[in-house]
């Protein structure tokens, strides 16, 4: 005696699916060499829009070798662990997020009033 109830597929209709998991034909090496070429970009610092717009309306500008020296200042700043920081460069108060390696925005310092969100900051 077969039973069946309605609506459900009988052992016959069922299809069954297969699949196969592509295989990765990679070694740890590559992965290692990919992680540490993502990690060399990272280390570049990089300016907001809103920051750009901060420094062309108050006359100010950060050159390539003071993009380096920012880097620096960034690298320190992670290793003791700082989130937000305020960088005193040259004449410019910057506003910066260490985890993103962004600066946020930028003012002269004879500008600088009141700064807050902060949990560091330096003088370079």
């Amino acid at each position: 005696m077969n039973l069946r109830i309605d609506g459900t597929p009988s052992p016959a209709n069922v299809q069954t699916k297969t699949t196969v998991n592509p295989k990765i034909d990679r070694t740890f090496s590559t992965f290692l060499t990919d992680a540490a070429a993502q990690a060399d970009n990272t280390k570049e610092v990089k300016i907001s829009r809103h920051a750009q717009k901060r420094l062309e309306e108050r006359g100010l500008q950060l050159e390539s070798n003071d993009m380096q020296t920012l880097e620096s200042a960034f690298d320190e700043l992670n290793q003791k662990g700082s989130r937000d920081s305020l960088i005193f460069f040259k004449d410019m108060a910057l506003i910066a997020s260490i985890d993103n390696r962004t600066i946020i925005t930028a003012q002269k310092t004879s500008e600088m009033r009141t700064v807050t969100n902060i949990d560091s900051a330096i003088h370079i």
